[in-house]
């Protein structure tokens, strides 16, 4: 195989034995795994049961925070002082690396959640926050969107960063994200998602909502556990990443 790419995901944000057991099946599948840090989502008890999950299926274990808004799932923006976010930022990574010492483990890599992310994505002063918080938790890797404030903040950081793309999430023709609030921001089926990552994988571009083709220079692709049929479509996807000669790996920094 000449070709790999890294799949990740965003688990440890659905409550429940229902939650769990999808997340371990997830595990399965993926060689990153974002753990929810009990801003939007999480609390010591999920967070304790995932990292257990995660070490012994071999699985990289990452932070998830966000901003600290359990009640719109960390989605919306949020004012807040540098010092304010920092301090939320950092309180839910030591919460999470704390338990994952308890394993023997260590915290590989961060990636912000939600509208944290889209808003690093463009606006200098937040991604420098989330580098800085990255450093100071001693995380040697940061997950973010390509060609973006933060990439660049790690960058100017000498900070290893992964470029990421999505395989249930629409594209605008300028690279970003197509917005929640607009109609296909979410791919529905297992083709579409099977599809966008494999394109993505293959190529290093993606189909634009709007028809375009776009660069999209990524070395790992999500695939969301709280997304309806999210095990269904990252089974899918791992065995179509397969069959087109594409090596899935952690990608290590």
């Amino acid at each position: 195989m000449s070709k790999t790419i890294c799949l990740n995901a965003d688990i440890g944000e659905l409550p429940g034995i229902n939650g769990r057991a999808l997340d371990r099946a997830i595990l399965d599948v993926v060689t990153r795994c974002n753990i929810a840090s009990g801003g939007h989502a999480g609390d010591q008890e999920s967070m304790t049961a995932t990292v257990k999950a995660a070490y012994a299926r071999g699985v990289l274990i990452g932070a998830h925070p966000s901003y600290p808004d359990r009640e719109d799932f960390g989605r919306k923006p949020m004012s807040m002082s540098r010092e304010a976010l920092t301090s939320t930022l950092l309180q839910q990574v030591r919460a999470l690396a704390a338990i994952t010492r308890e394993r023997g483990a260590s915290l590989s890599h961060l990636k912000p959640h939600g509208a944290l992310y889209n808003i690093a994505a463009r606006d200098e002063g937040i991604s420098r926050t989330i580098v800085d918080v990255t450093i100071q938790s001693r995380i040697p890797l940061l997950i973010g969107p390509p060609n973006s404030c933060l990439s660049a903040a790690a960058r100017e950081a000498c900070l290893d960063y992964l470029a990421e793309g999505f395989a249930d999430r629409a594209y605008e023709v300028s690279g970003d994200l197509t917005p929640r609030t607009v109609q296909g921001a979410v791919l529905e089926t297992d083709s579409e998602r099977i599809q966008q990552a494999v394109q993505i994988a293959s190529t290093r571009q993606a189909t634009a909502r709007t028809g375009e083709t776009i660069d999209l220079p990524v070395r790992t692709i999500c695939v969301h556990g709280d997304t309806p049929g999210a095990l269904a479509s990252a089974l899918a996807i791992r065995d179509a990443l397969n069959a087109a000669g594409i090596e899935i790996t952690a990608v290590e920094p």
